[in-house]
Formats: structure tokens, C-alpha cells, sequence
């Protein structure tokens, strides 16, 4: 995934899929200067991470 598209999914109102390491995530922050996004699961755990957007990929 590139940083435009982590903008765009931010700002959409839609429920967009977001994959990082084969689960479903939420992305909570774009932290552009570094290419790094907080995220976490979905589900009931909320235990956060920050990974590169280059890792991410939309389902």
C-alpha cells in the first residue's frame, strides 16, 4: 500500500479491509514522515502497532 491510499482510507467513511501479516487491522494513525501507520486488530483486543504502509495491503 502507498501513503495516498492510507490518506484516503482515513478519510472515508466506507469500511475499507486493511491486511497486515494475514489479519484484519484497523489503521489509527499516518505517520508520514517515517511511512509508518499505528494500527491495531479488529476485534475486541486494541493492543496497538506501528508498521510500514509497505506492508499493509487492501482486501
Amino acid at each position: 500500500m502507498d501513503i495516498n491510499r492510507v490518506k484516503q482510507i482515513l478519510s472515508s467513511s466506507a469500511d475499507i479491509k486493511v491486511m497486515y501479516n494475514g489479519s484484519s487491522v484497523w489503521i489509527d494513525e499516518l505517520h508520514e514522515d517515517q511511512e509508518m501507520v499505528t494500527c491495531h486488530l479488529r476485534g475486541p483486543l486494541e493492543e496497538r502497532s506501528q508498521v510500514a504502509v509497505s506492508e499493509l495491503i487492501e482486501a
